[in-house]
């Protein structure tokens, strides 16, 4: 049976009817199947009731993913000192127009303890009152008790009926679907290392700290250097690769802005005295550090009346600018960019994991999926990336 589907998802037909049809005829498949010219062939429907029967909750896609990457690694064709990390949509079978409107709360980001700590550390030296939580709350009355607390505010996602598991992806000018999103790490060579699928509406610098934290239990003090696109390029991430004693491989994106208005990079910061200095030599000093963990510097109001670059700077009576508390290690990736180092890695990055997904939708037919829910789509994921590197084993072991 699963011979079946990795000759299903090999050939790209996509269509396990086709698959069979195609094995009572043609002798490699019955060859690779273990069949001789006279044993009968399973009918397509087989393979759809053992899953719900038998697999669908067990760990068998897990051991067959692990079992051939397993087996590359002692061909010594992988090599993890360098791996390279994106995200890929793969459309949902569900309808657009079949969907309603759902009230989700707003969930703490995995990093937020850390975040919350340093963010108190920070308003307890100047005499502020902590913060109990960085998740977005609000004062709610309630009228029949009399009584005033604290609620996690909520968010408005568009849920399918058809998937409710999937989530509505949206990009740039491409077409609004629901979608689920696979989040991908490779090495040099393309073989895939890991992939965990997430639905469409859940970010790529959301879904990369769980994916990330499996490939290192996979590998532990293995991997040297981490290289991802510009959507992961956050203090967040950026803090837990350095802090994972790894080096991140990232694209440098100046800091956008009103057009014709000073940019932030025009402001020199200065890191023995914590304070910003603007293009007319007054001093912004640090008053206080918010919610997002972003500490705020301001000018004093008399630096800013006659100022020359006023009408260039700020329409509020005062120029406020932003830092964030993990910023020292977004600045640290940002210098990793003038290495000889950066020039021959970051590269690499269009010949590995782009060529994964590029094969994974074009030679595998994973456009879009048939089959509905989030843990369904992960096993078809793990399944077709297996065959991936089972192919470009026997490949490279040719």
């Amino acid at each position: 049976l699963f011979k079946l589907l990795i000759l299903n998802i090999v050939d790209g037909n996509n269509s396990m009817r086709k698959t069979c049809e195609r094995a009572q005829t043609d002798m490699a498949y019955r060859w690779f199947l273990g069949l001789d010219a006279f044993d009968s062939i399973p009918n397509y429907s087989t393979w759809s009731q053992n899953y719900i029967r038998r697999y669908k909750d067990s760990n068998i896609f897990n051991e067959i993913f692990d079992e051939i990457l397993s087996q590359a690694i002692k061909k010594k064709f992988v090599d993890v000192e360098t791996v390279f990390g994106d995200g890929t949509h793969q459309k949902a079978n569900a309808n657009t127009k079949k969907n309603h409107k759902e009230q989700v709360e707003i969930v703490a980001k995995q990093y937020e303890d850390a975040l919350l700590k340093e963010i108190n550390e920070d308003r307890e030296c100047i005499g502020k009152k902590p913060i109990e939580s960085t998740v977005k709350t609000e004062t709610v009355y309630n009228e029949e008790t009399g009584e005033i607390k604290e609620v996690t505010k909520t968010k408005e996602i568009t849920v399918s009926e058809t998937d409710p598991e999937s989530g509505l992806f949206h990009k740039g000018e491409k077409q609004k679907c629901f979608a689920y999103a696979h989040q991908t790490f490779c090495d040099k060579n393309g073989f895939v290392l890991t992939v965990k699928t997430f639905p469409g509406n859940v970010h790529d610098s959301v879904a990369f700290f769980d994916t990330y934290k499996e490939l290192n239990e996979r590998f532990p003090n293995q991997i040297k250097n981490v290289s991802l696109d510009a959507g992961y390029k956050s203090p967040a991430i950026c803090r837990e690769i350095i802090e994972n004693g790894q080096k991140a491989f990232l694209p440098y994106t100046r800091i956008k802005g009103k057009k014709g208005y000073l940019k932030k990079y025009e402001f020199v910061y200065d890191e023995e005295y914590d304070f910003y200095i603007c293009p007319n030599d007054k001093t912004l000093y640090y008053t206080t550090t918010n919610k997002e963990g972003y500490r705020e510097y301001k000018s004093e109001v008399k630096d800013c009346e006659n100022c020359p670059f006023k009408s260039r700077c700020t329409k509020s009576a005062v120029k406020l600018i932003t830092r964030h508390v993990w910023e020292d290690y977004q600045e640290q990736v940002n210098e990793l960019r003038y290495t000889e180092e950066w020039q021959k890695i970051y590269p690499l990055r269009k010949q590995s994991i782009e060529r994964v997904f590029a094969d994974y939708k074009e030679k595998f037919s994973m456009r879009f999926t048939r089959i509905n829910g989030l843990k369904k789509n992960q096993h078809q994921t793990l399944i077709a990336f297996a065959c991936h590197n089972l192919k470009r084993m026997a490949l490279w072991s040719w």
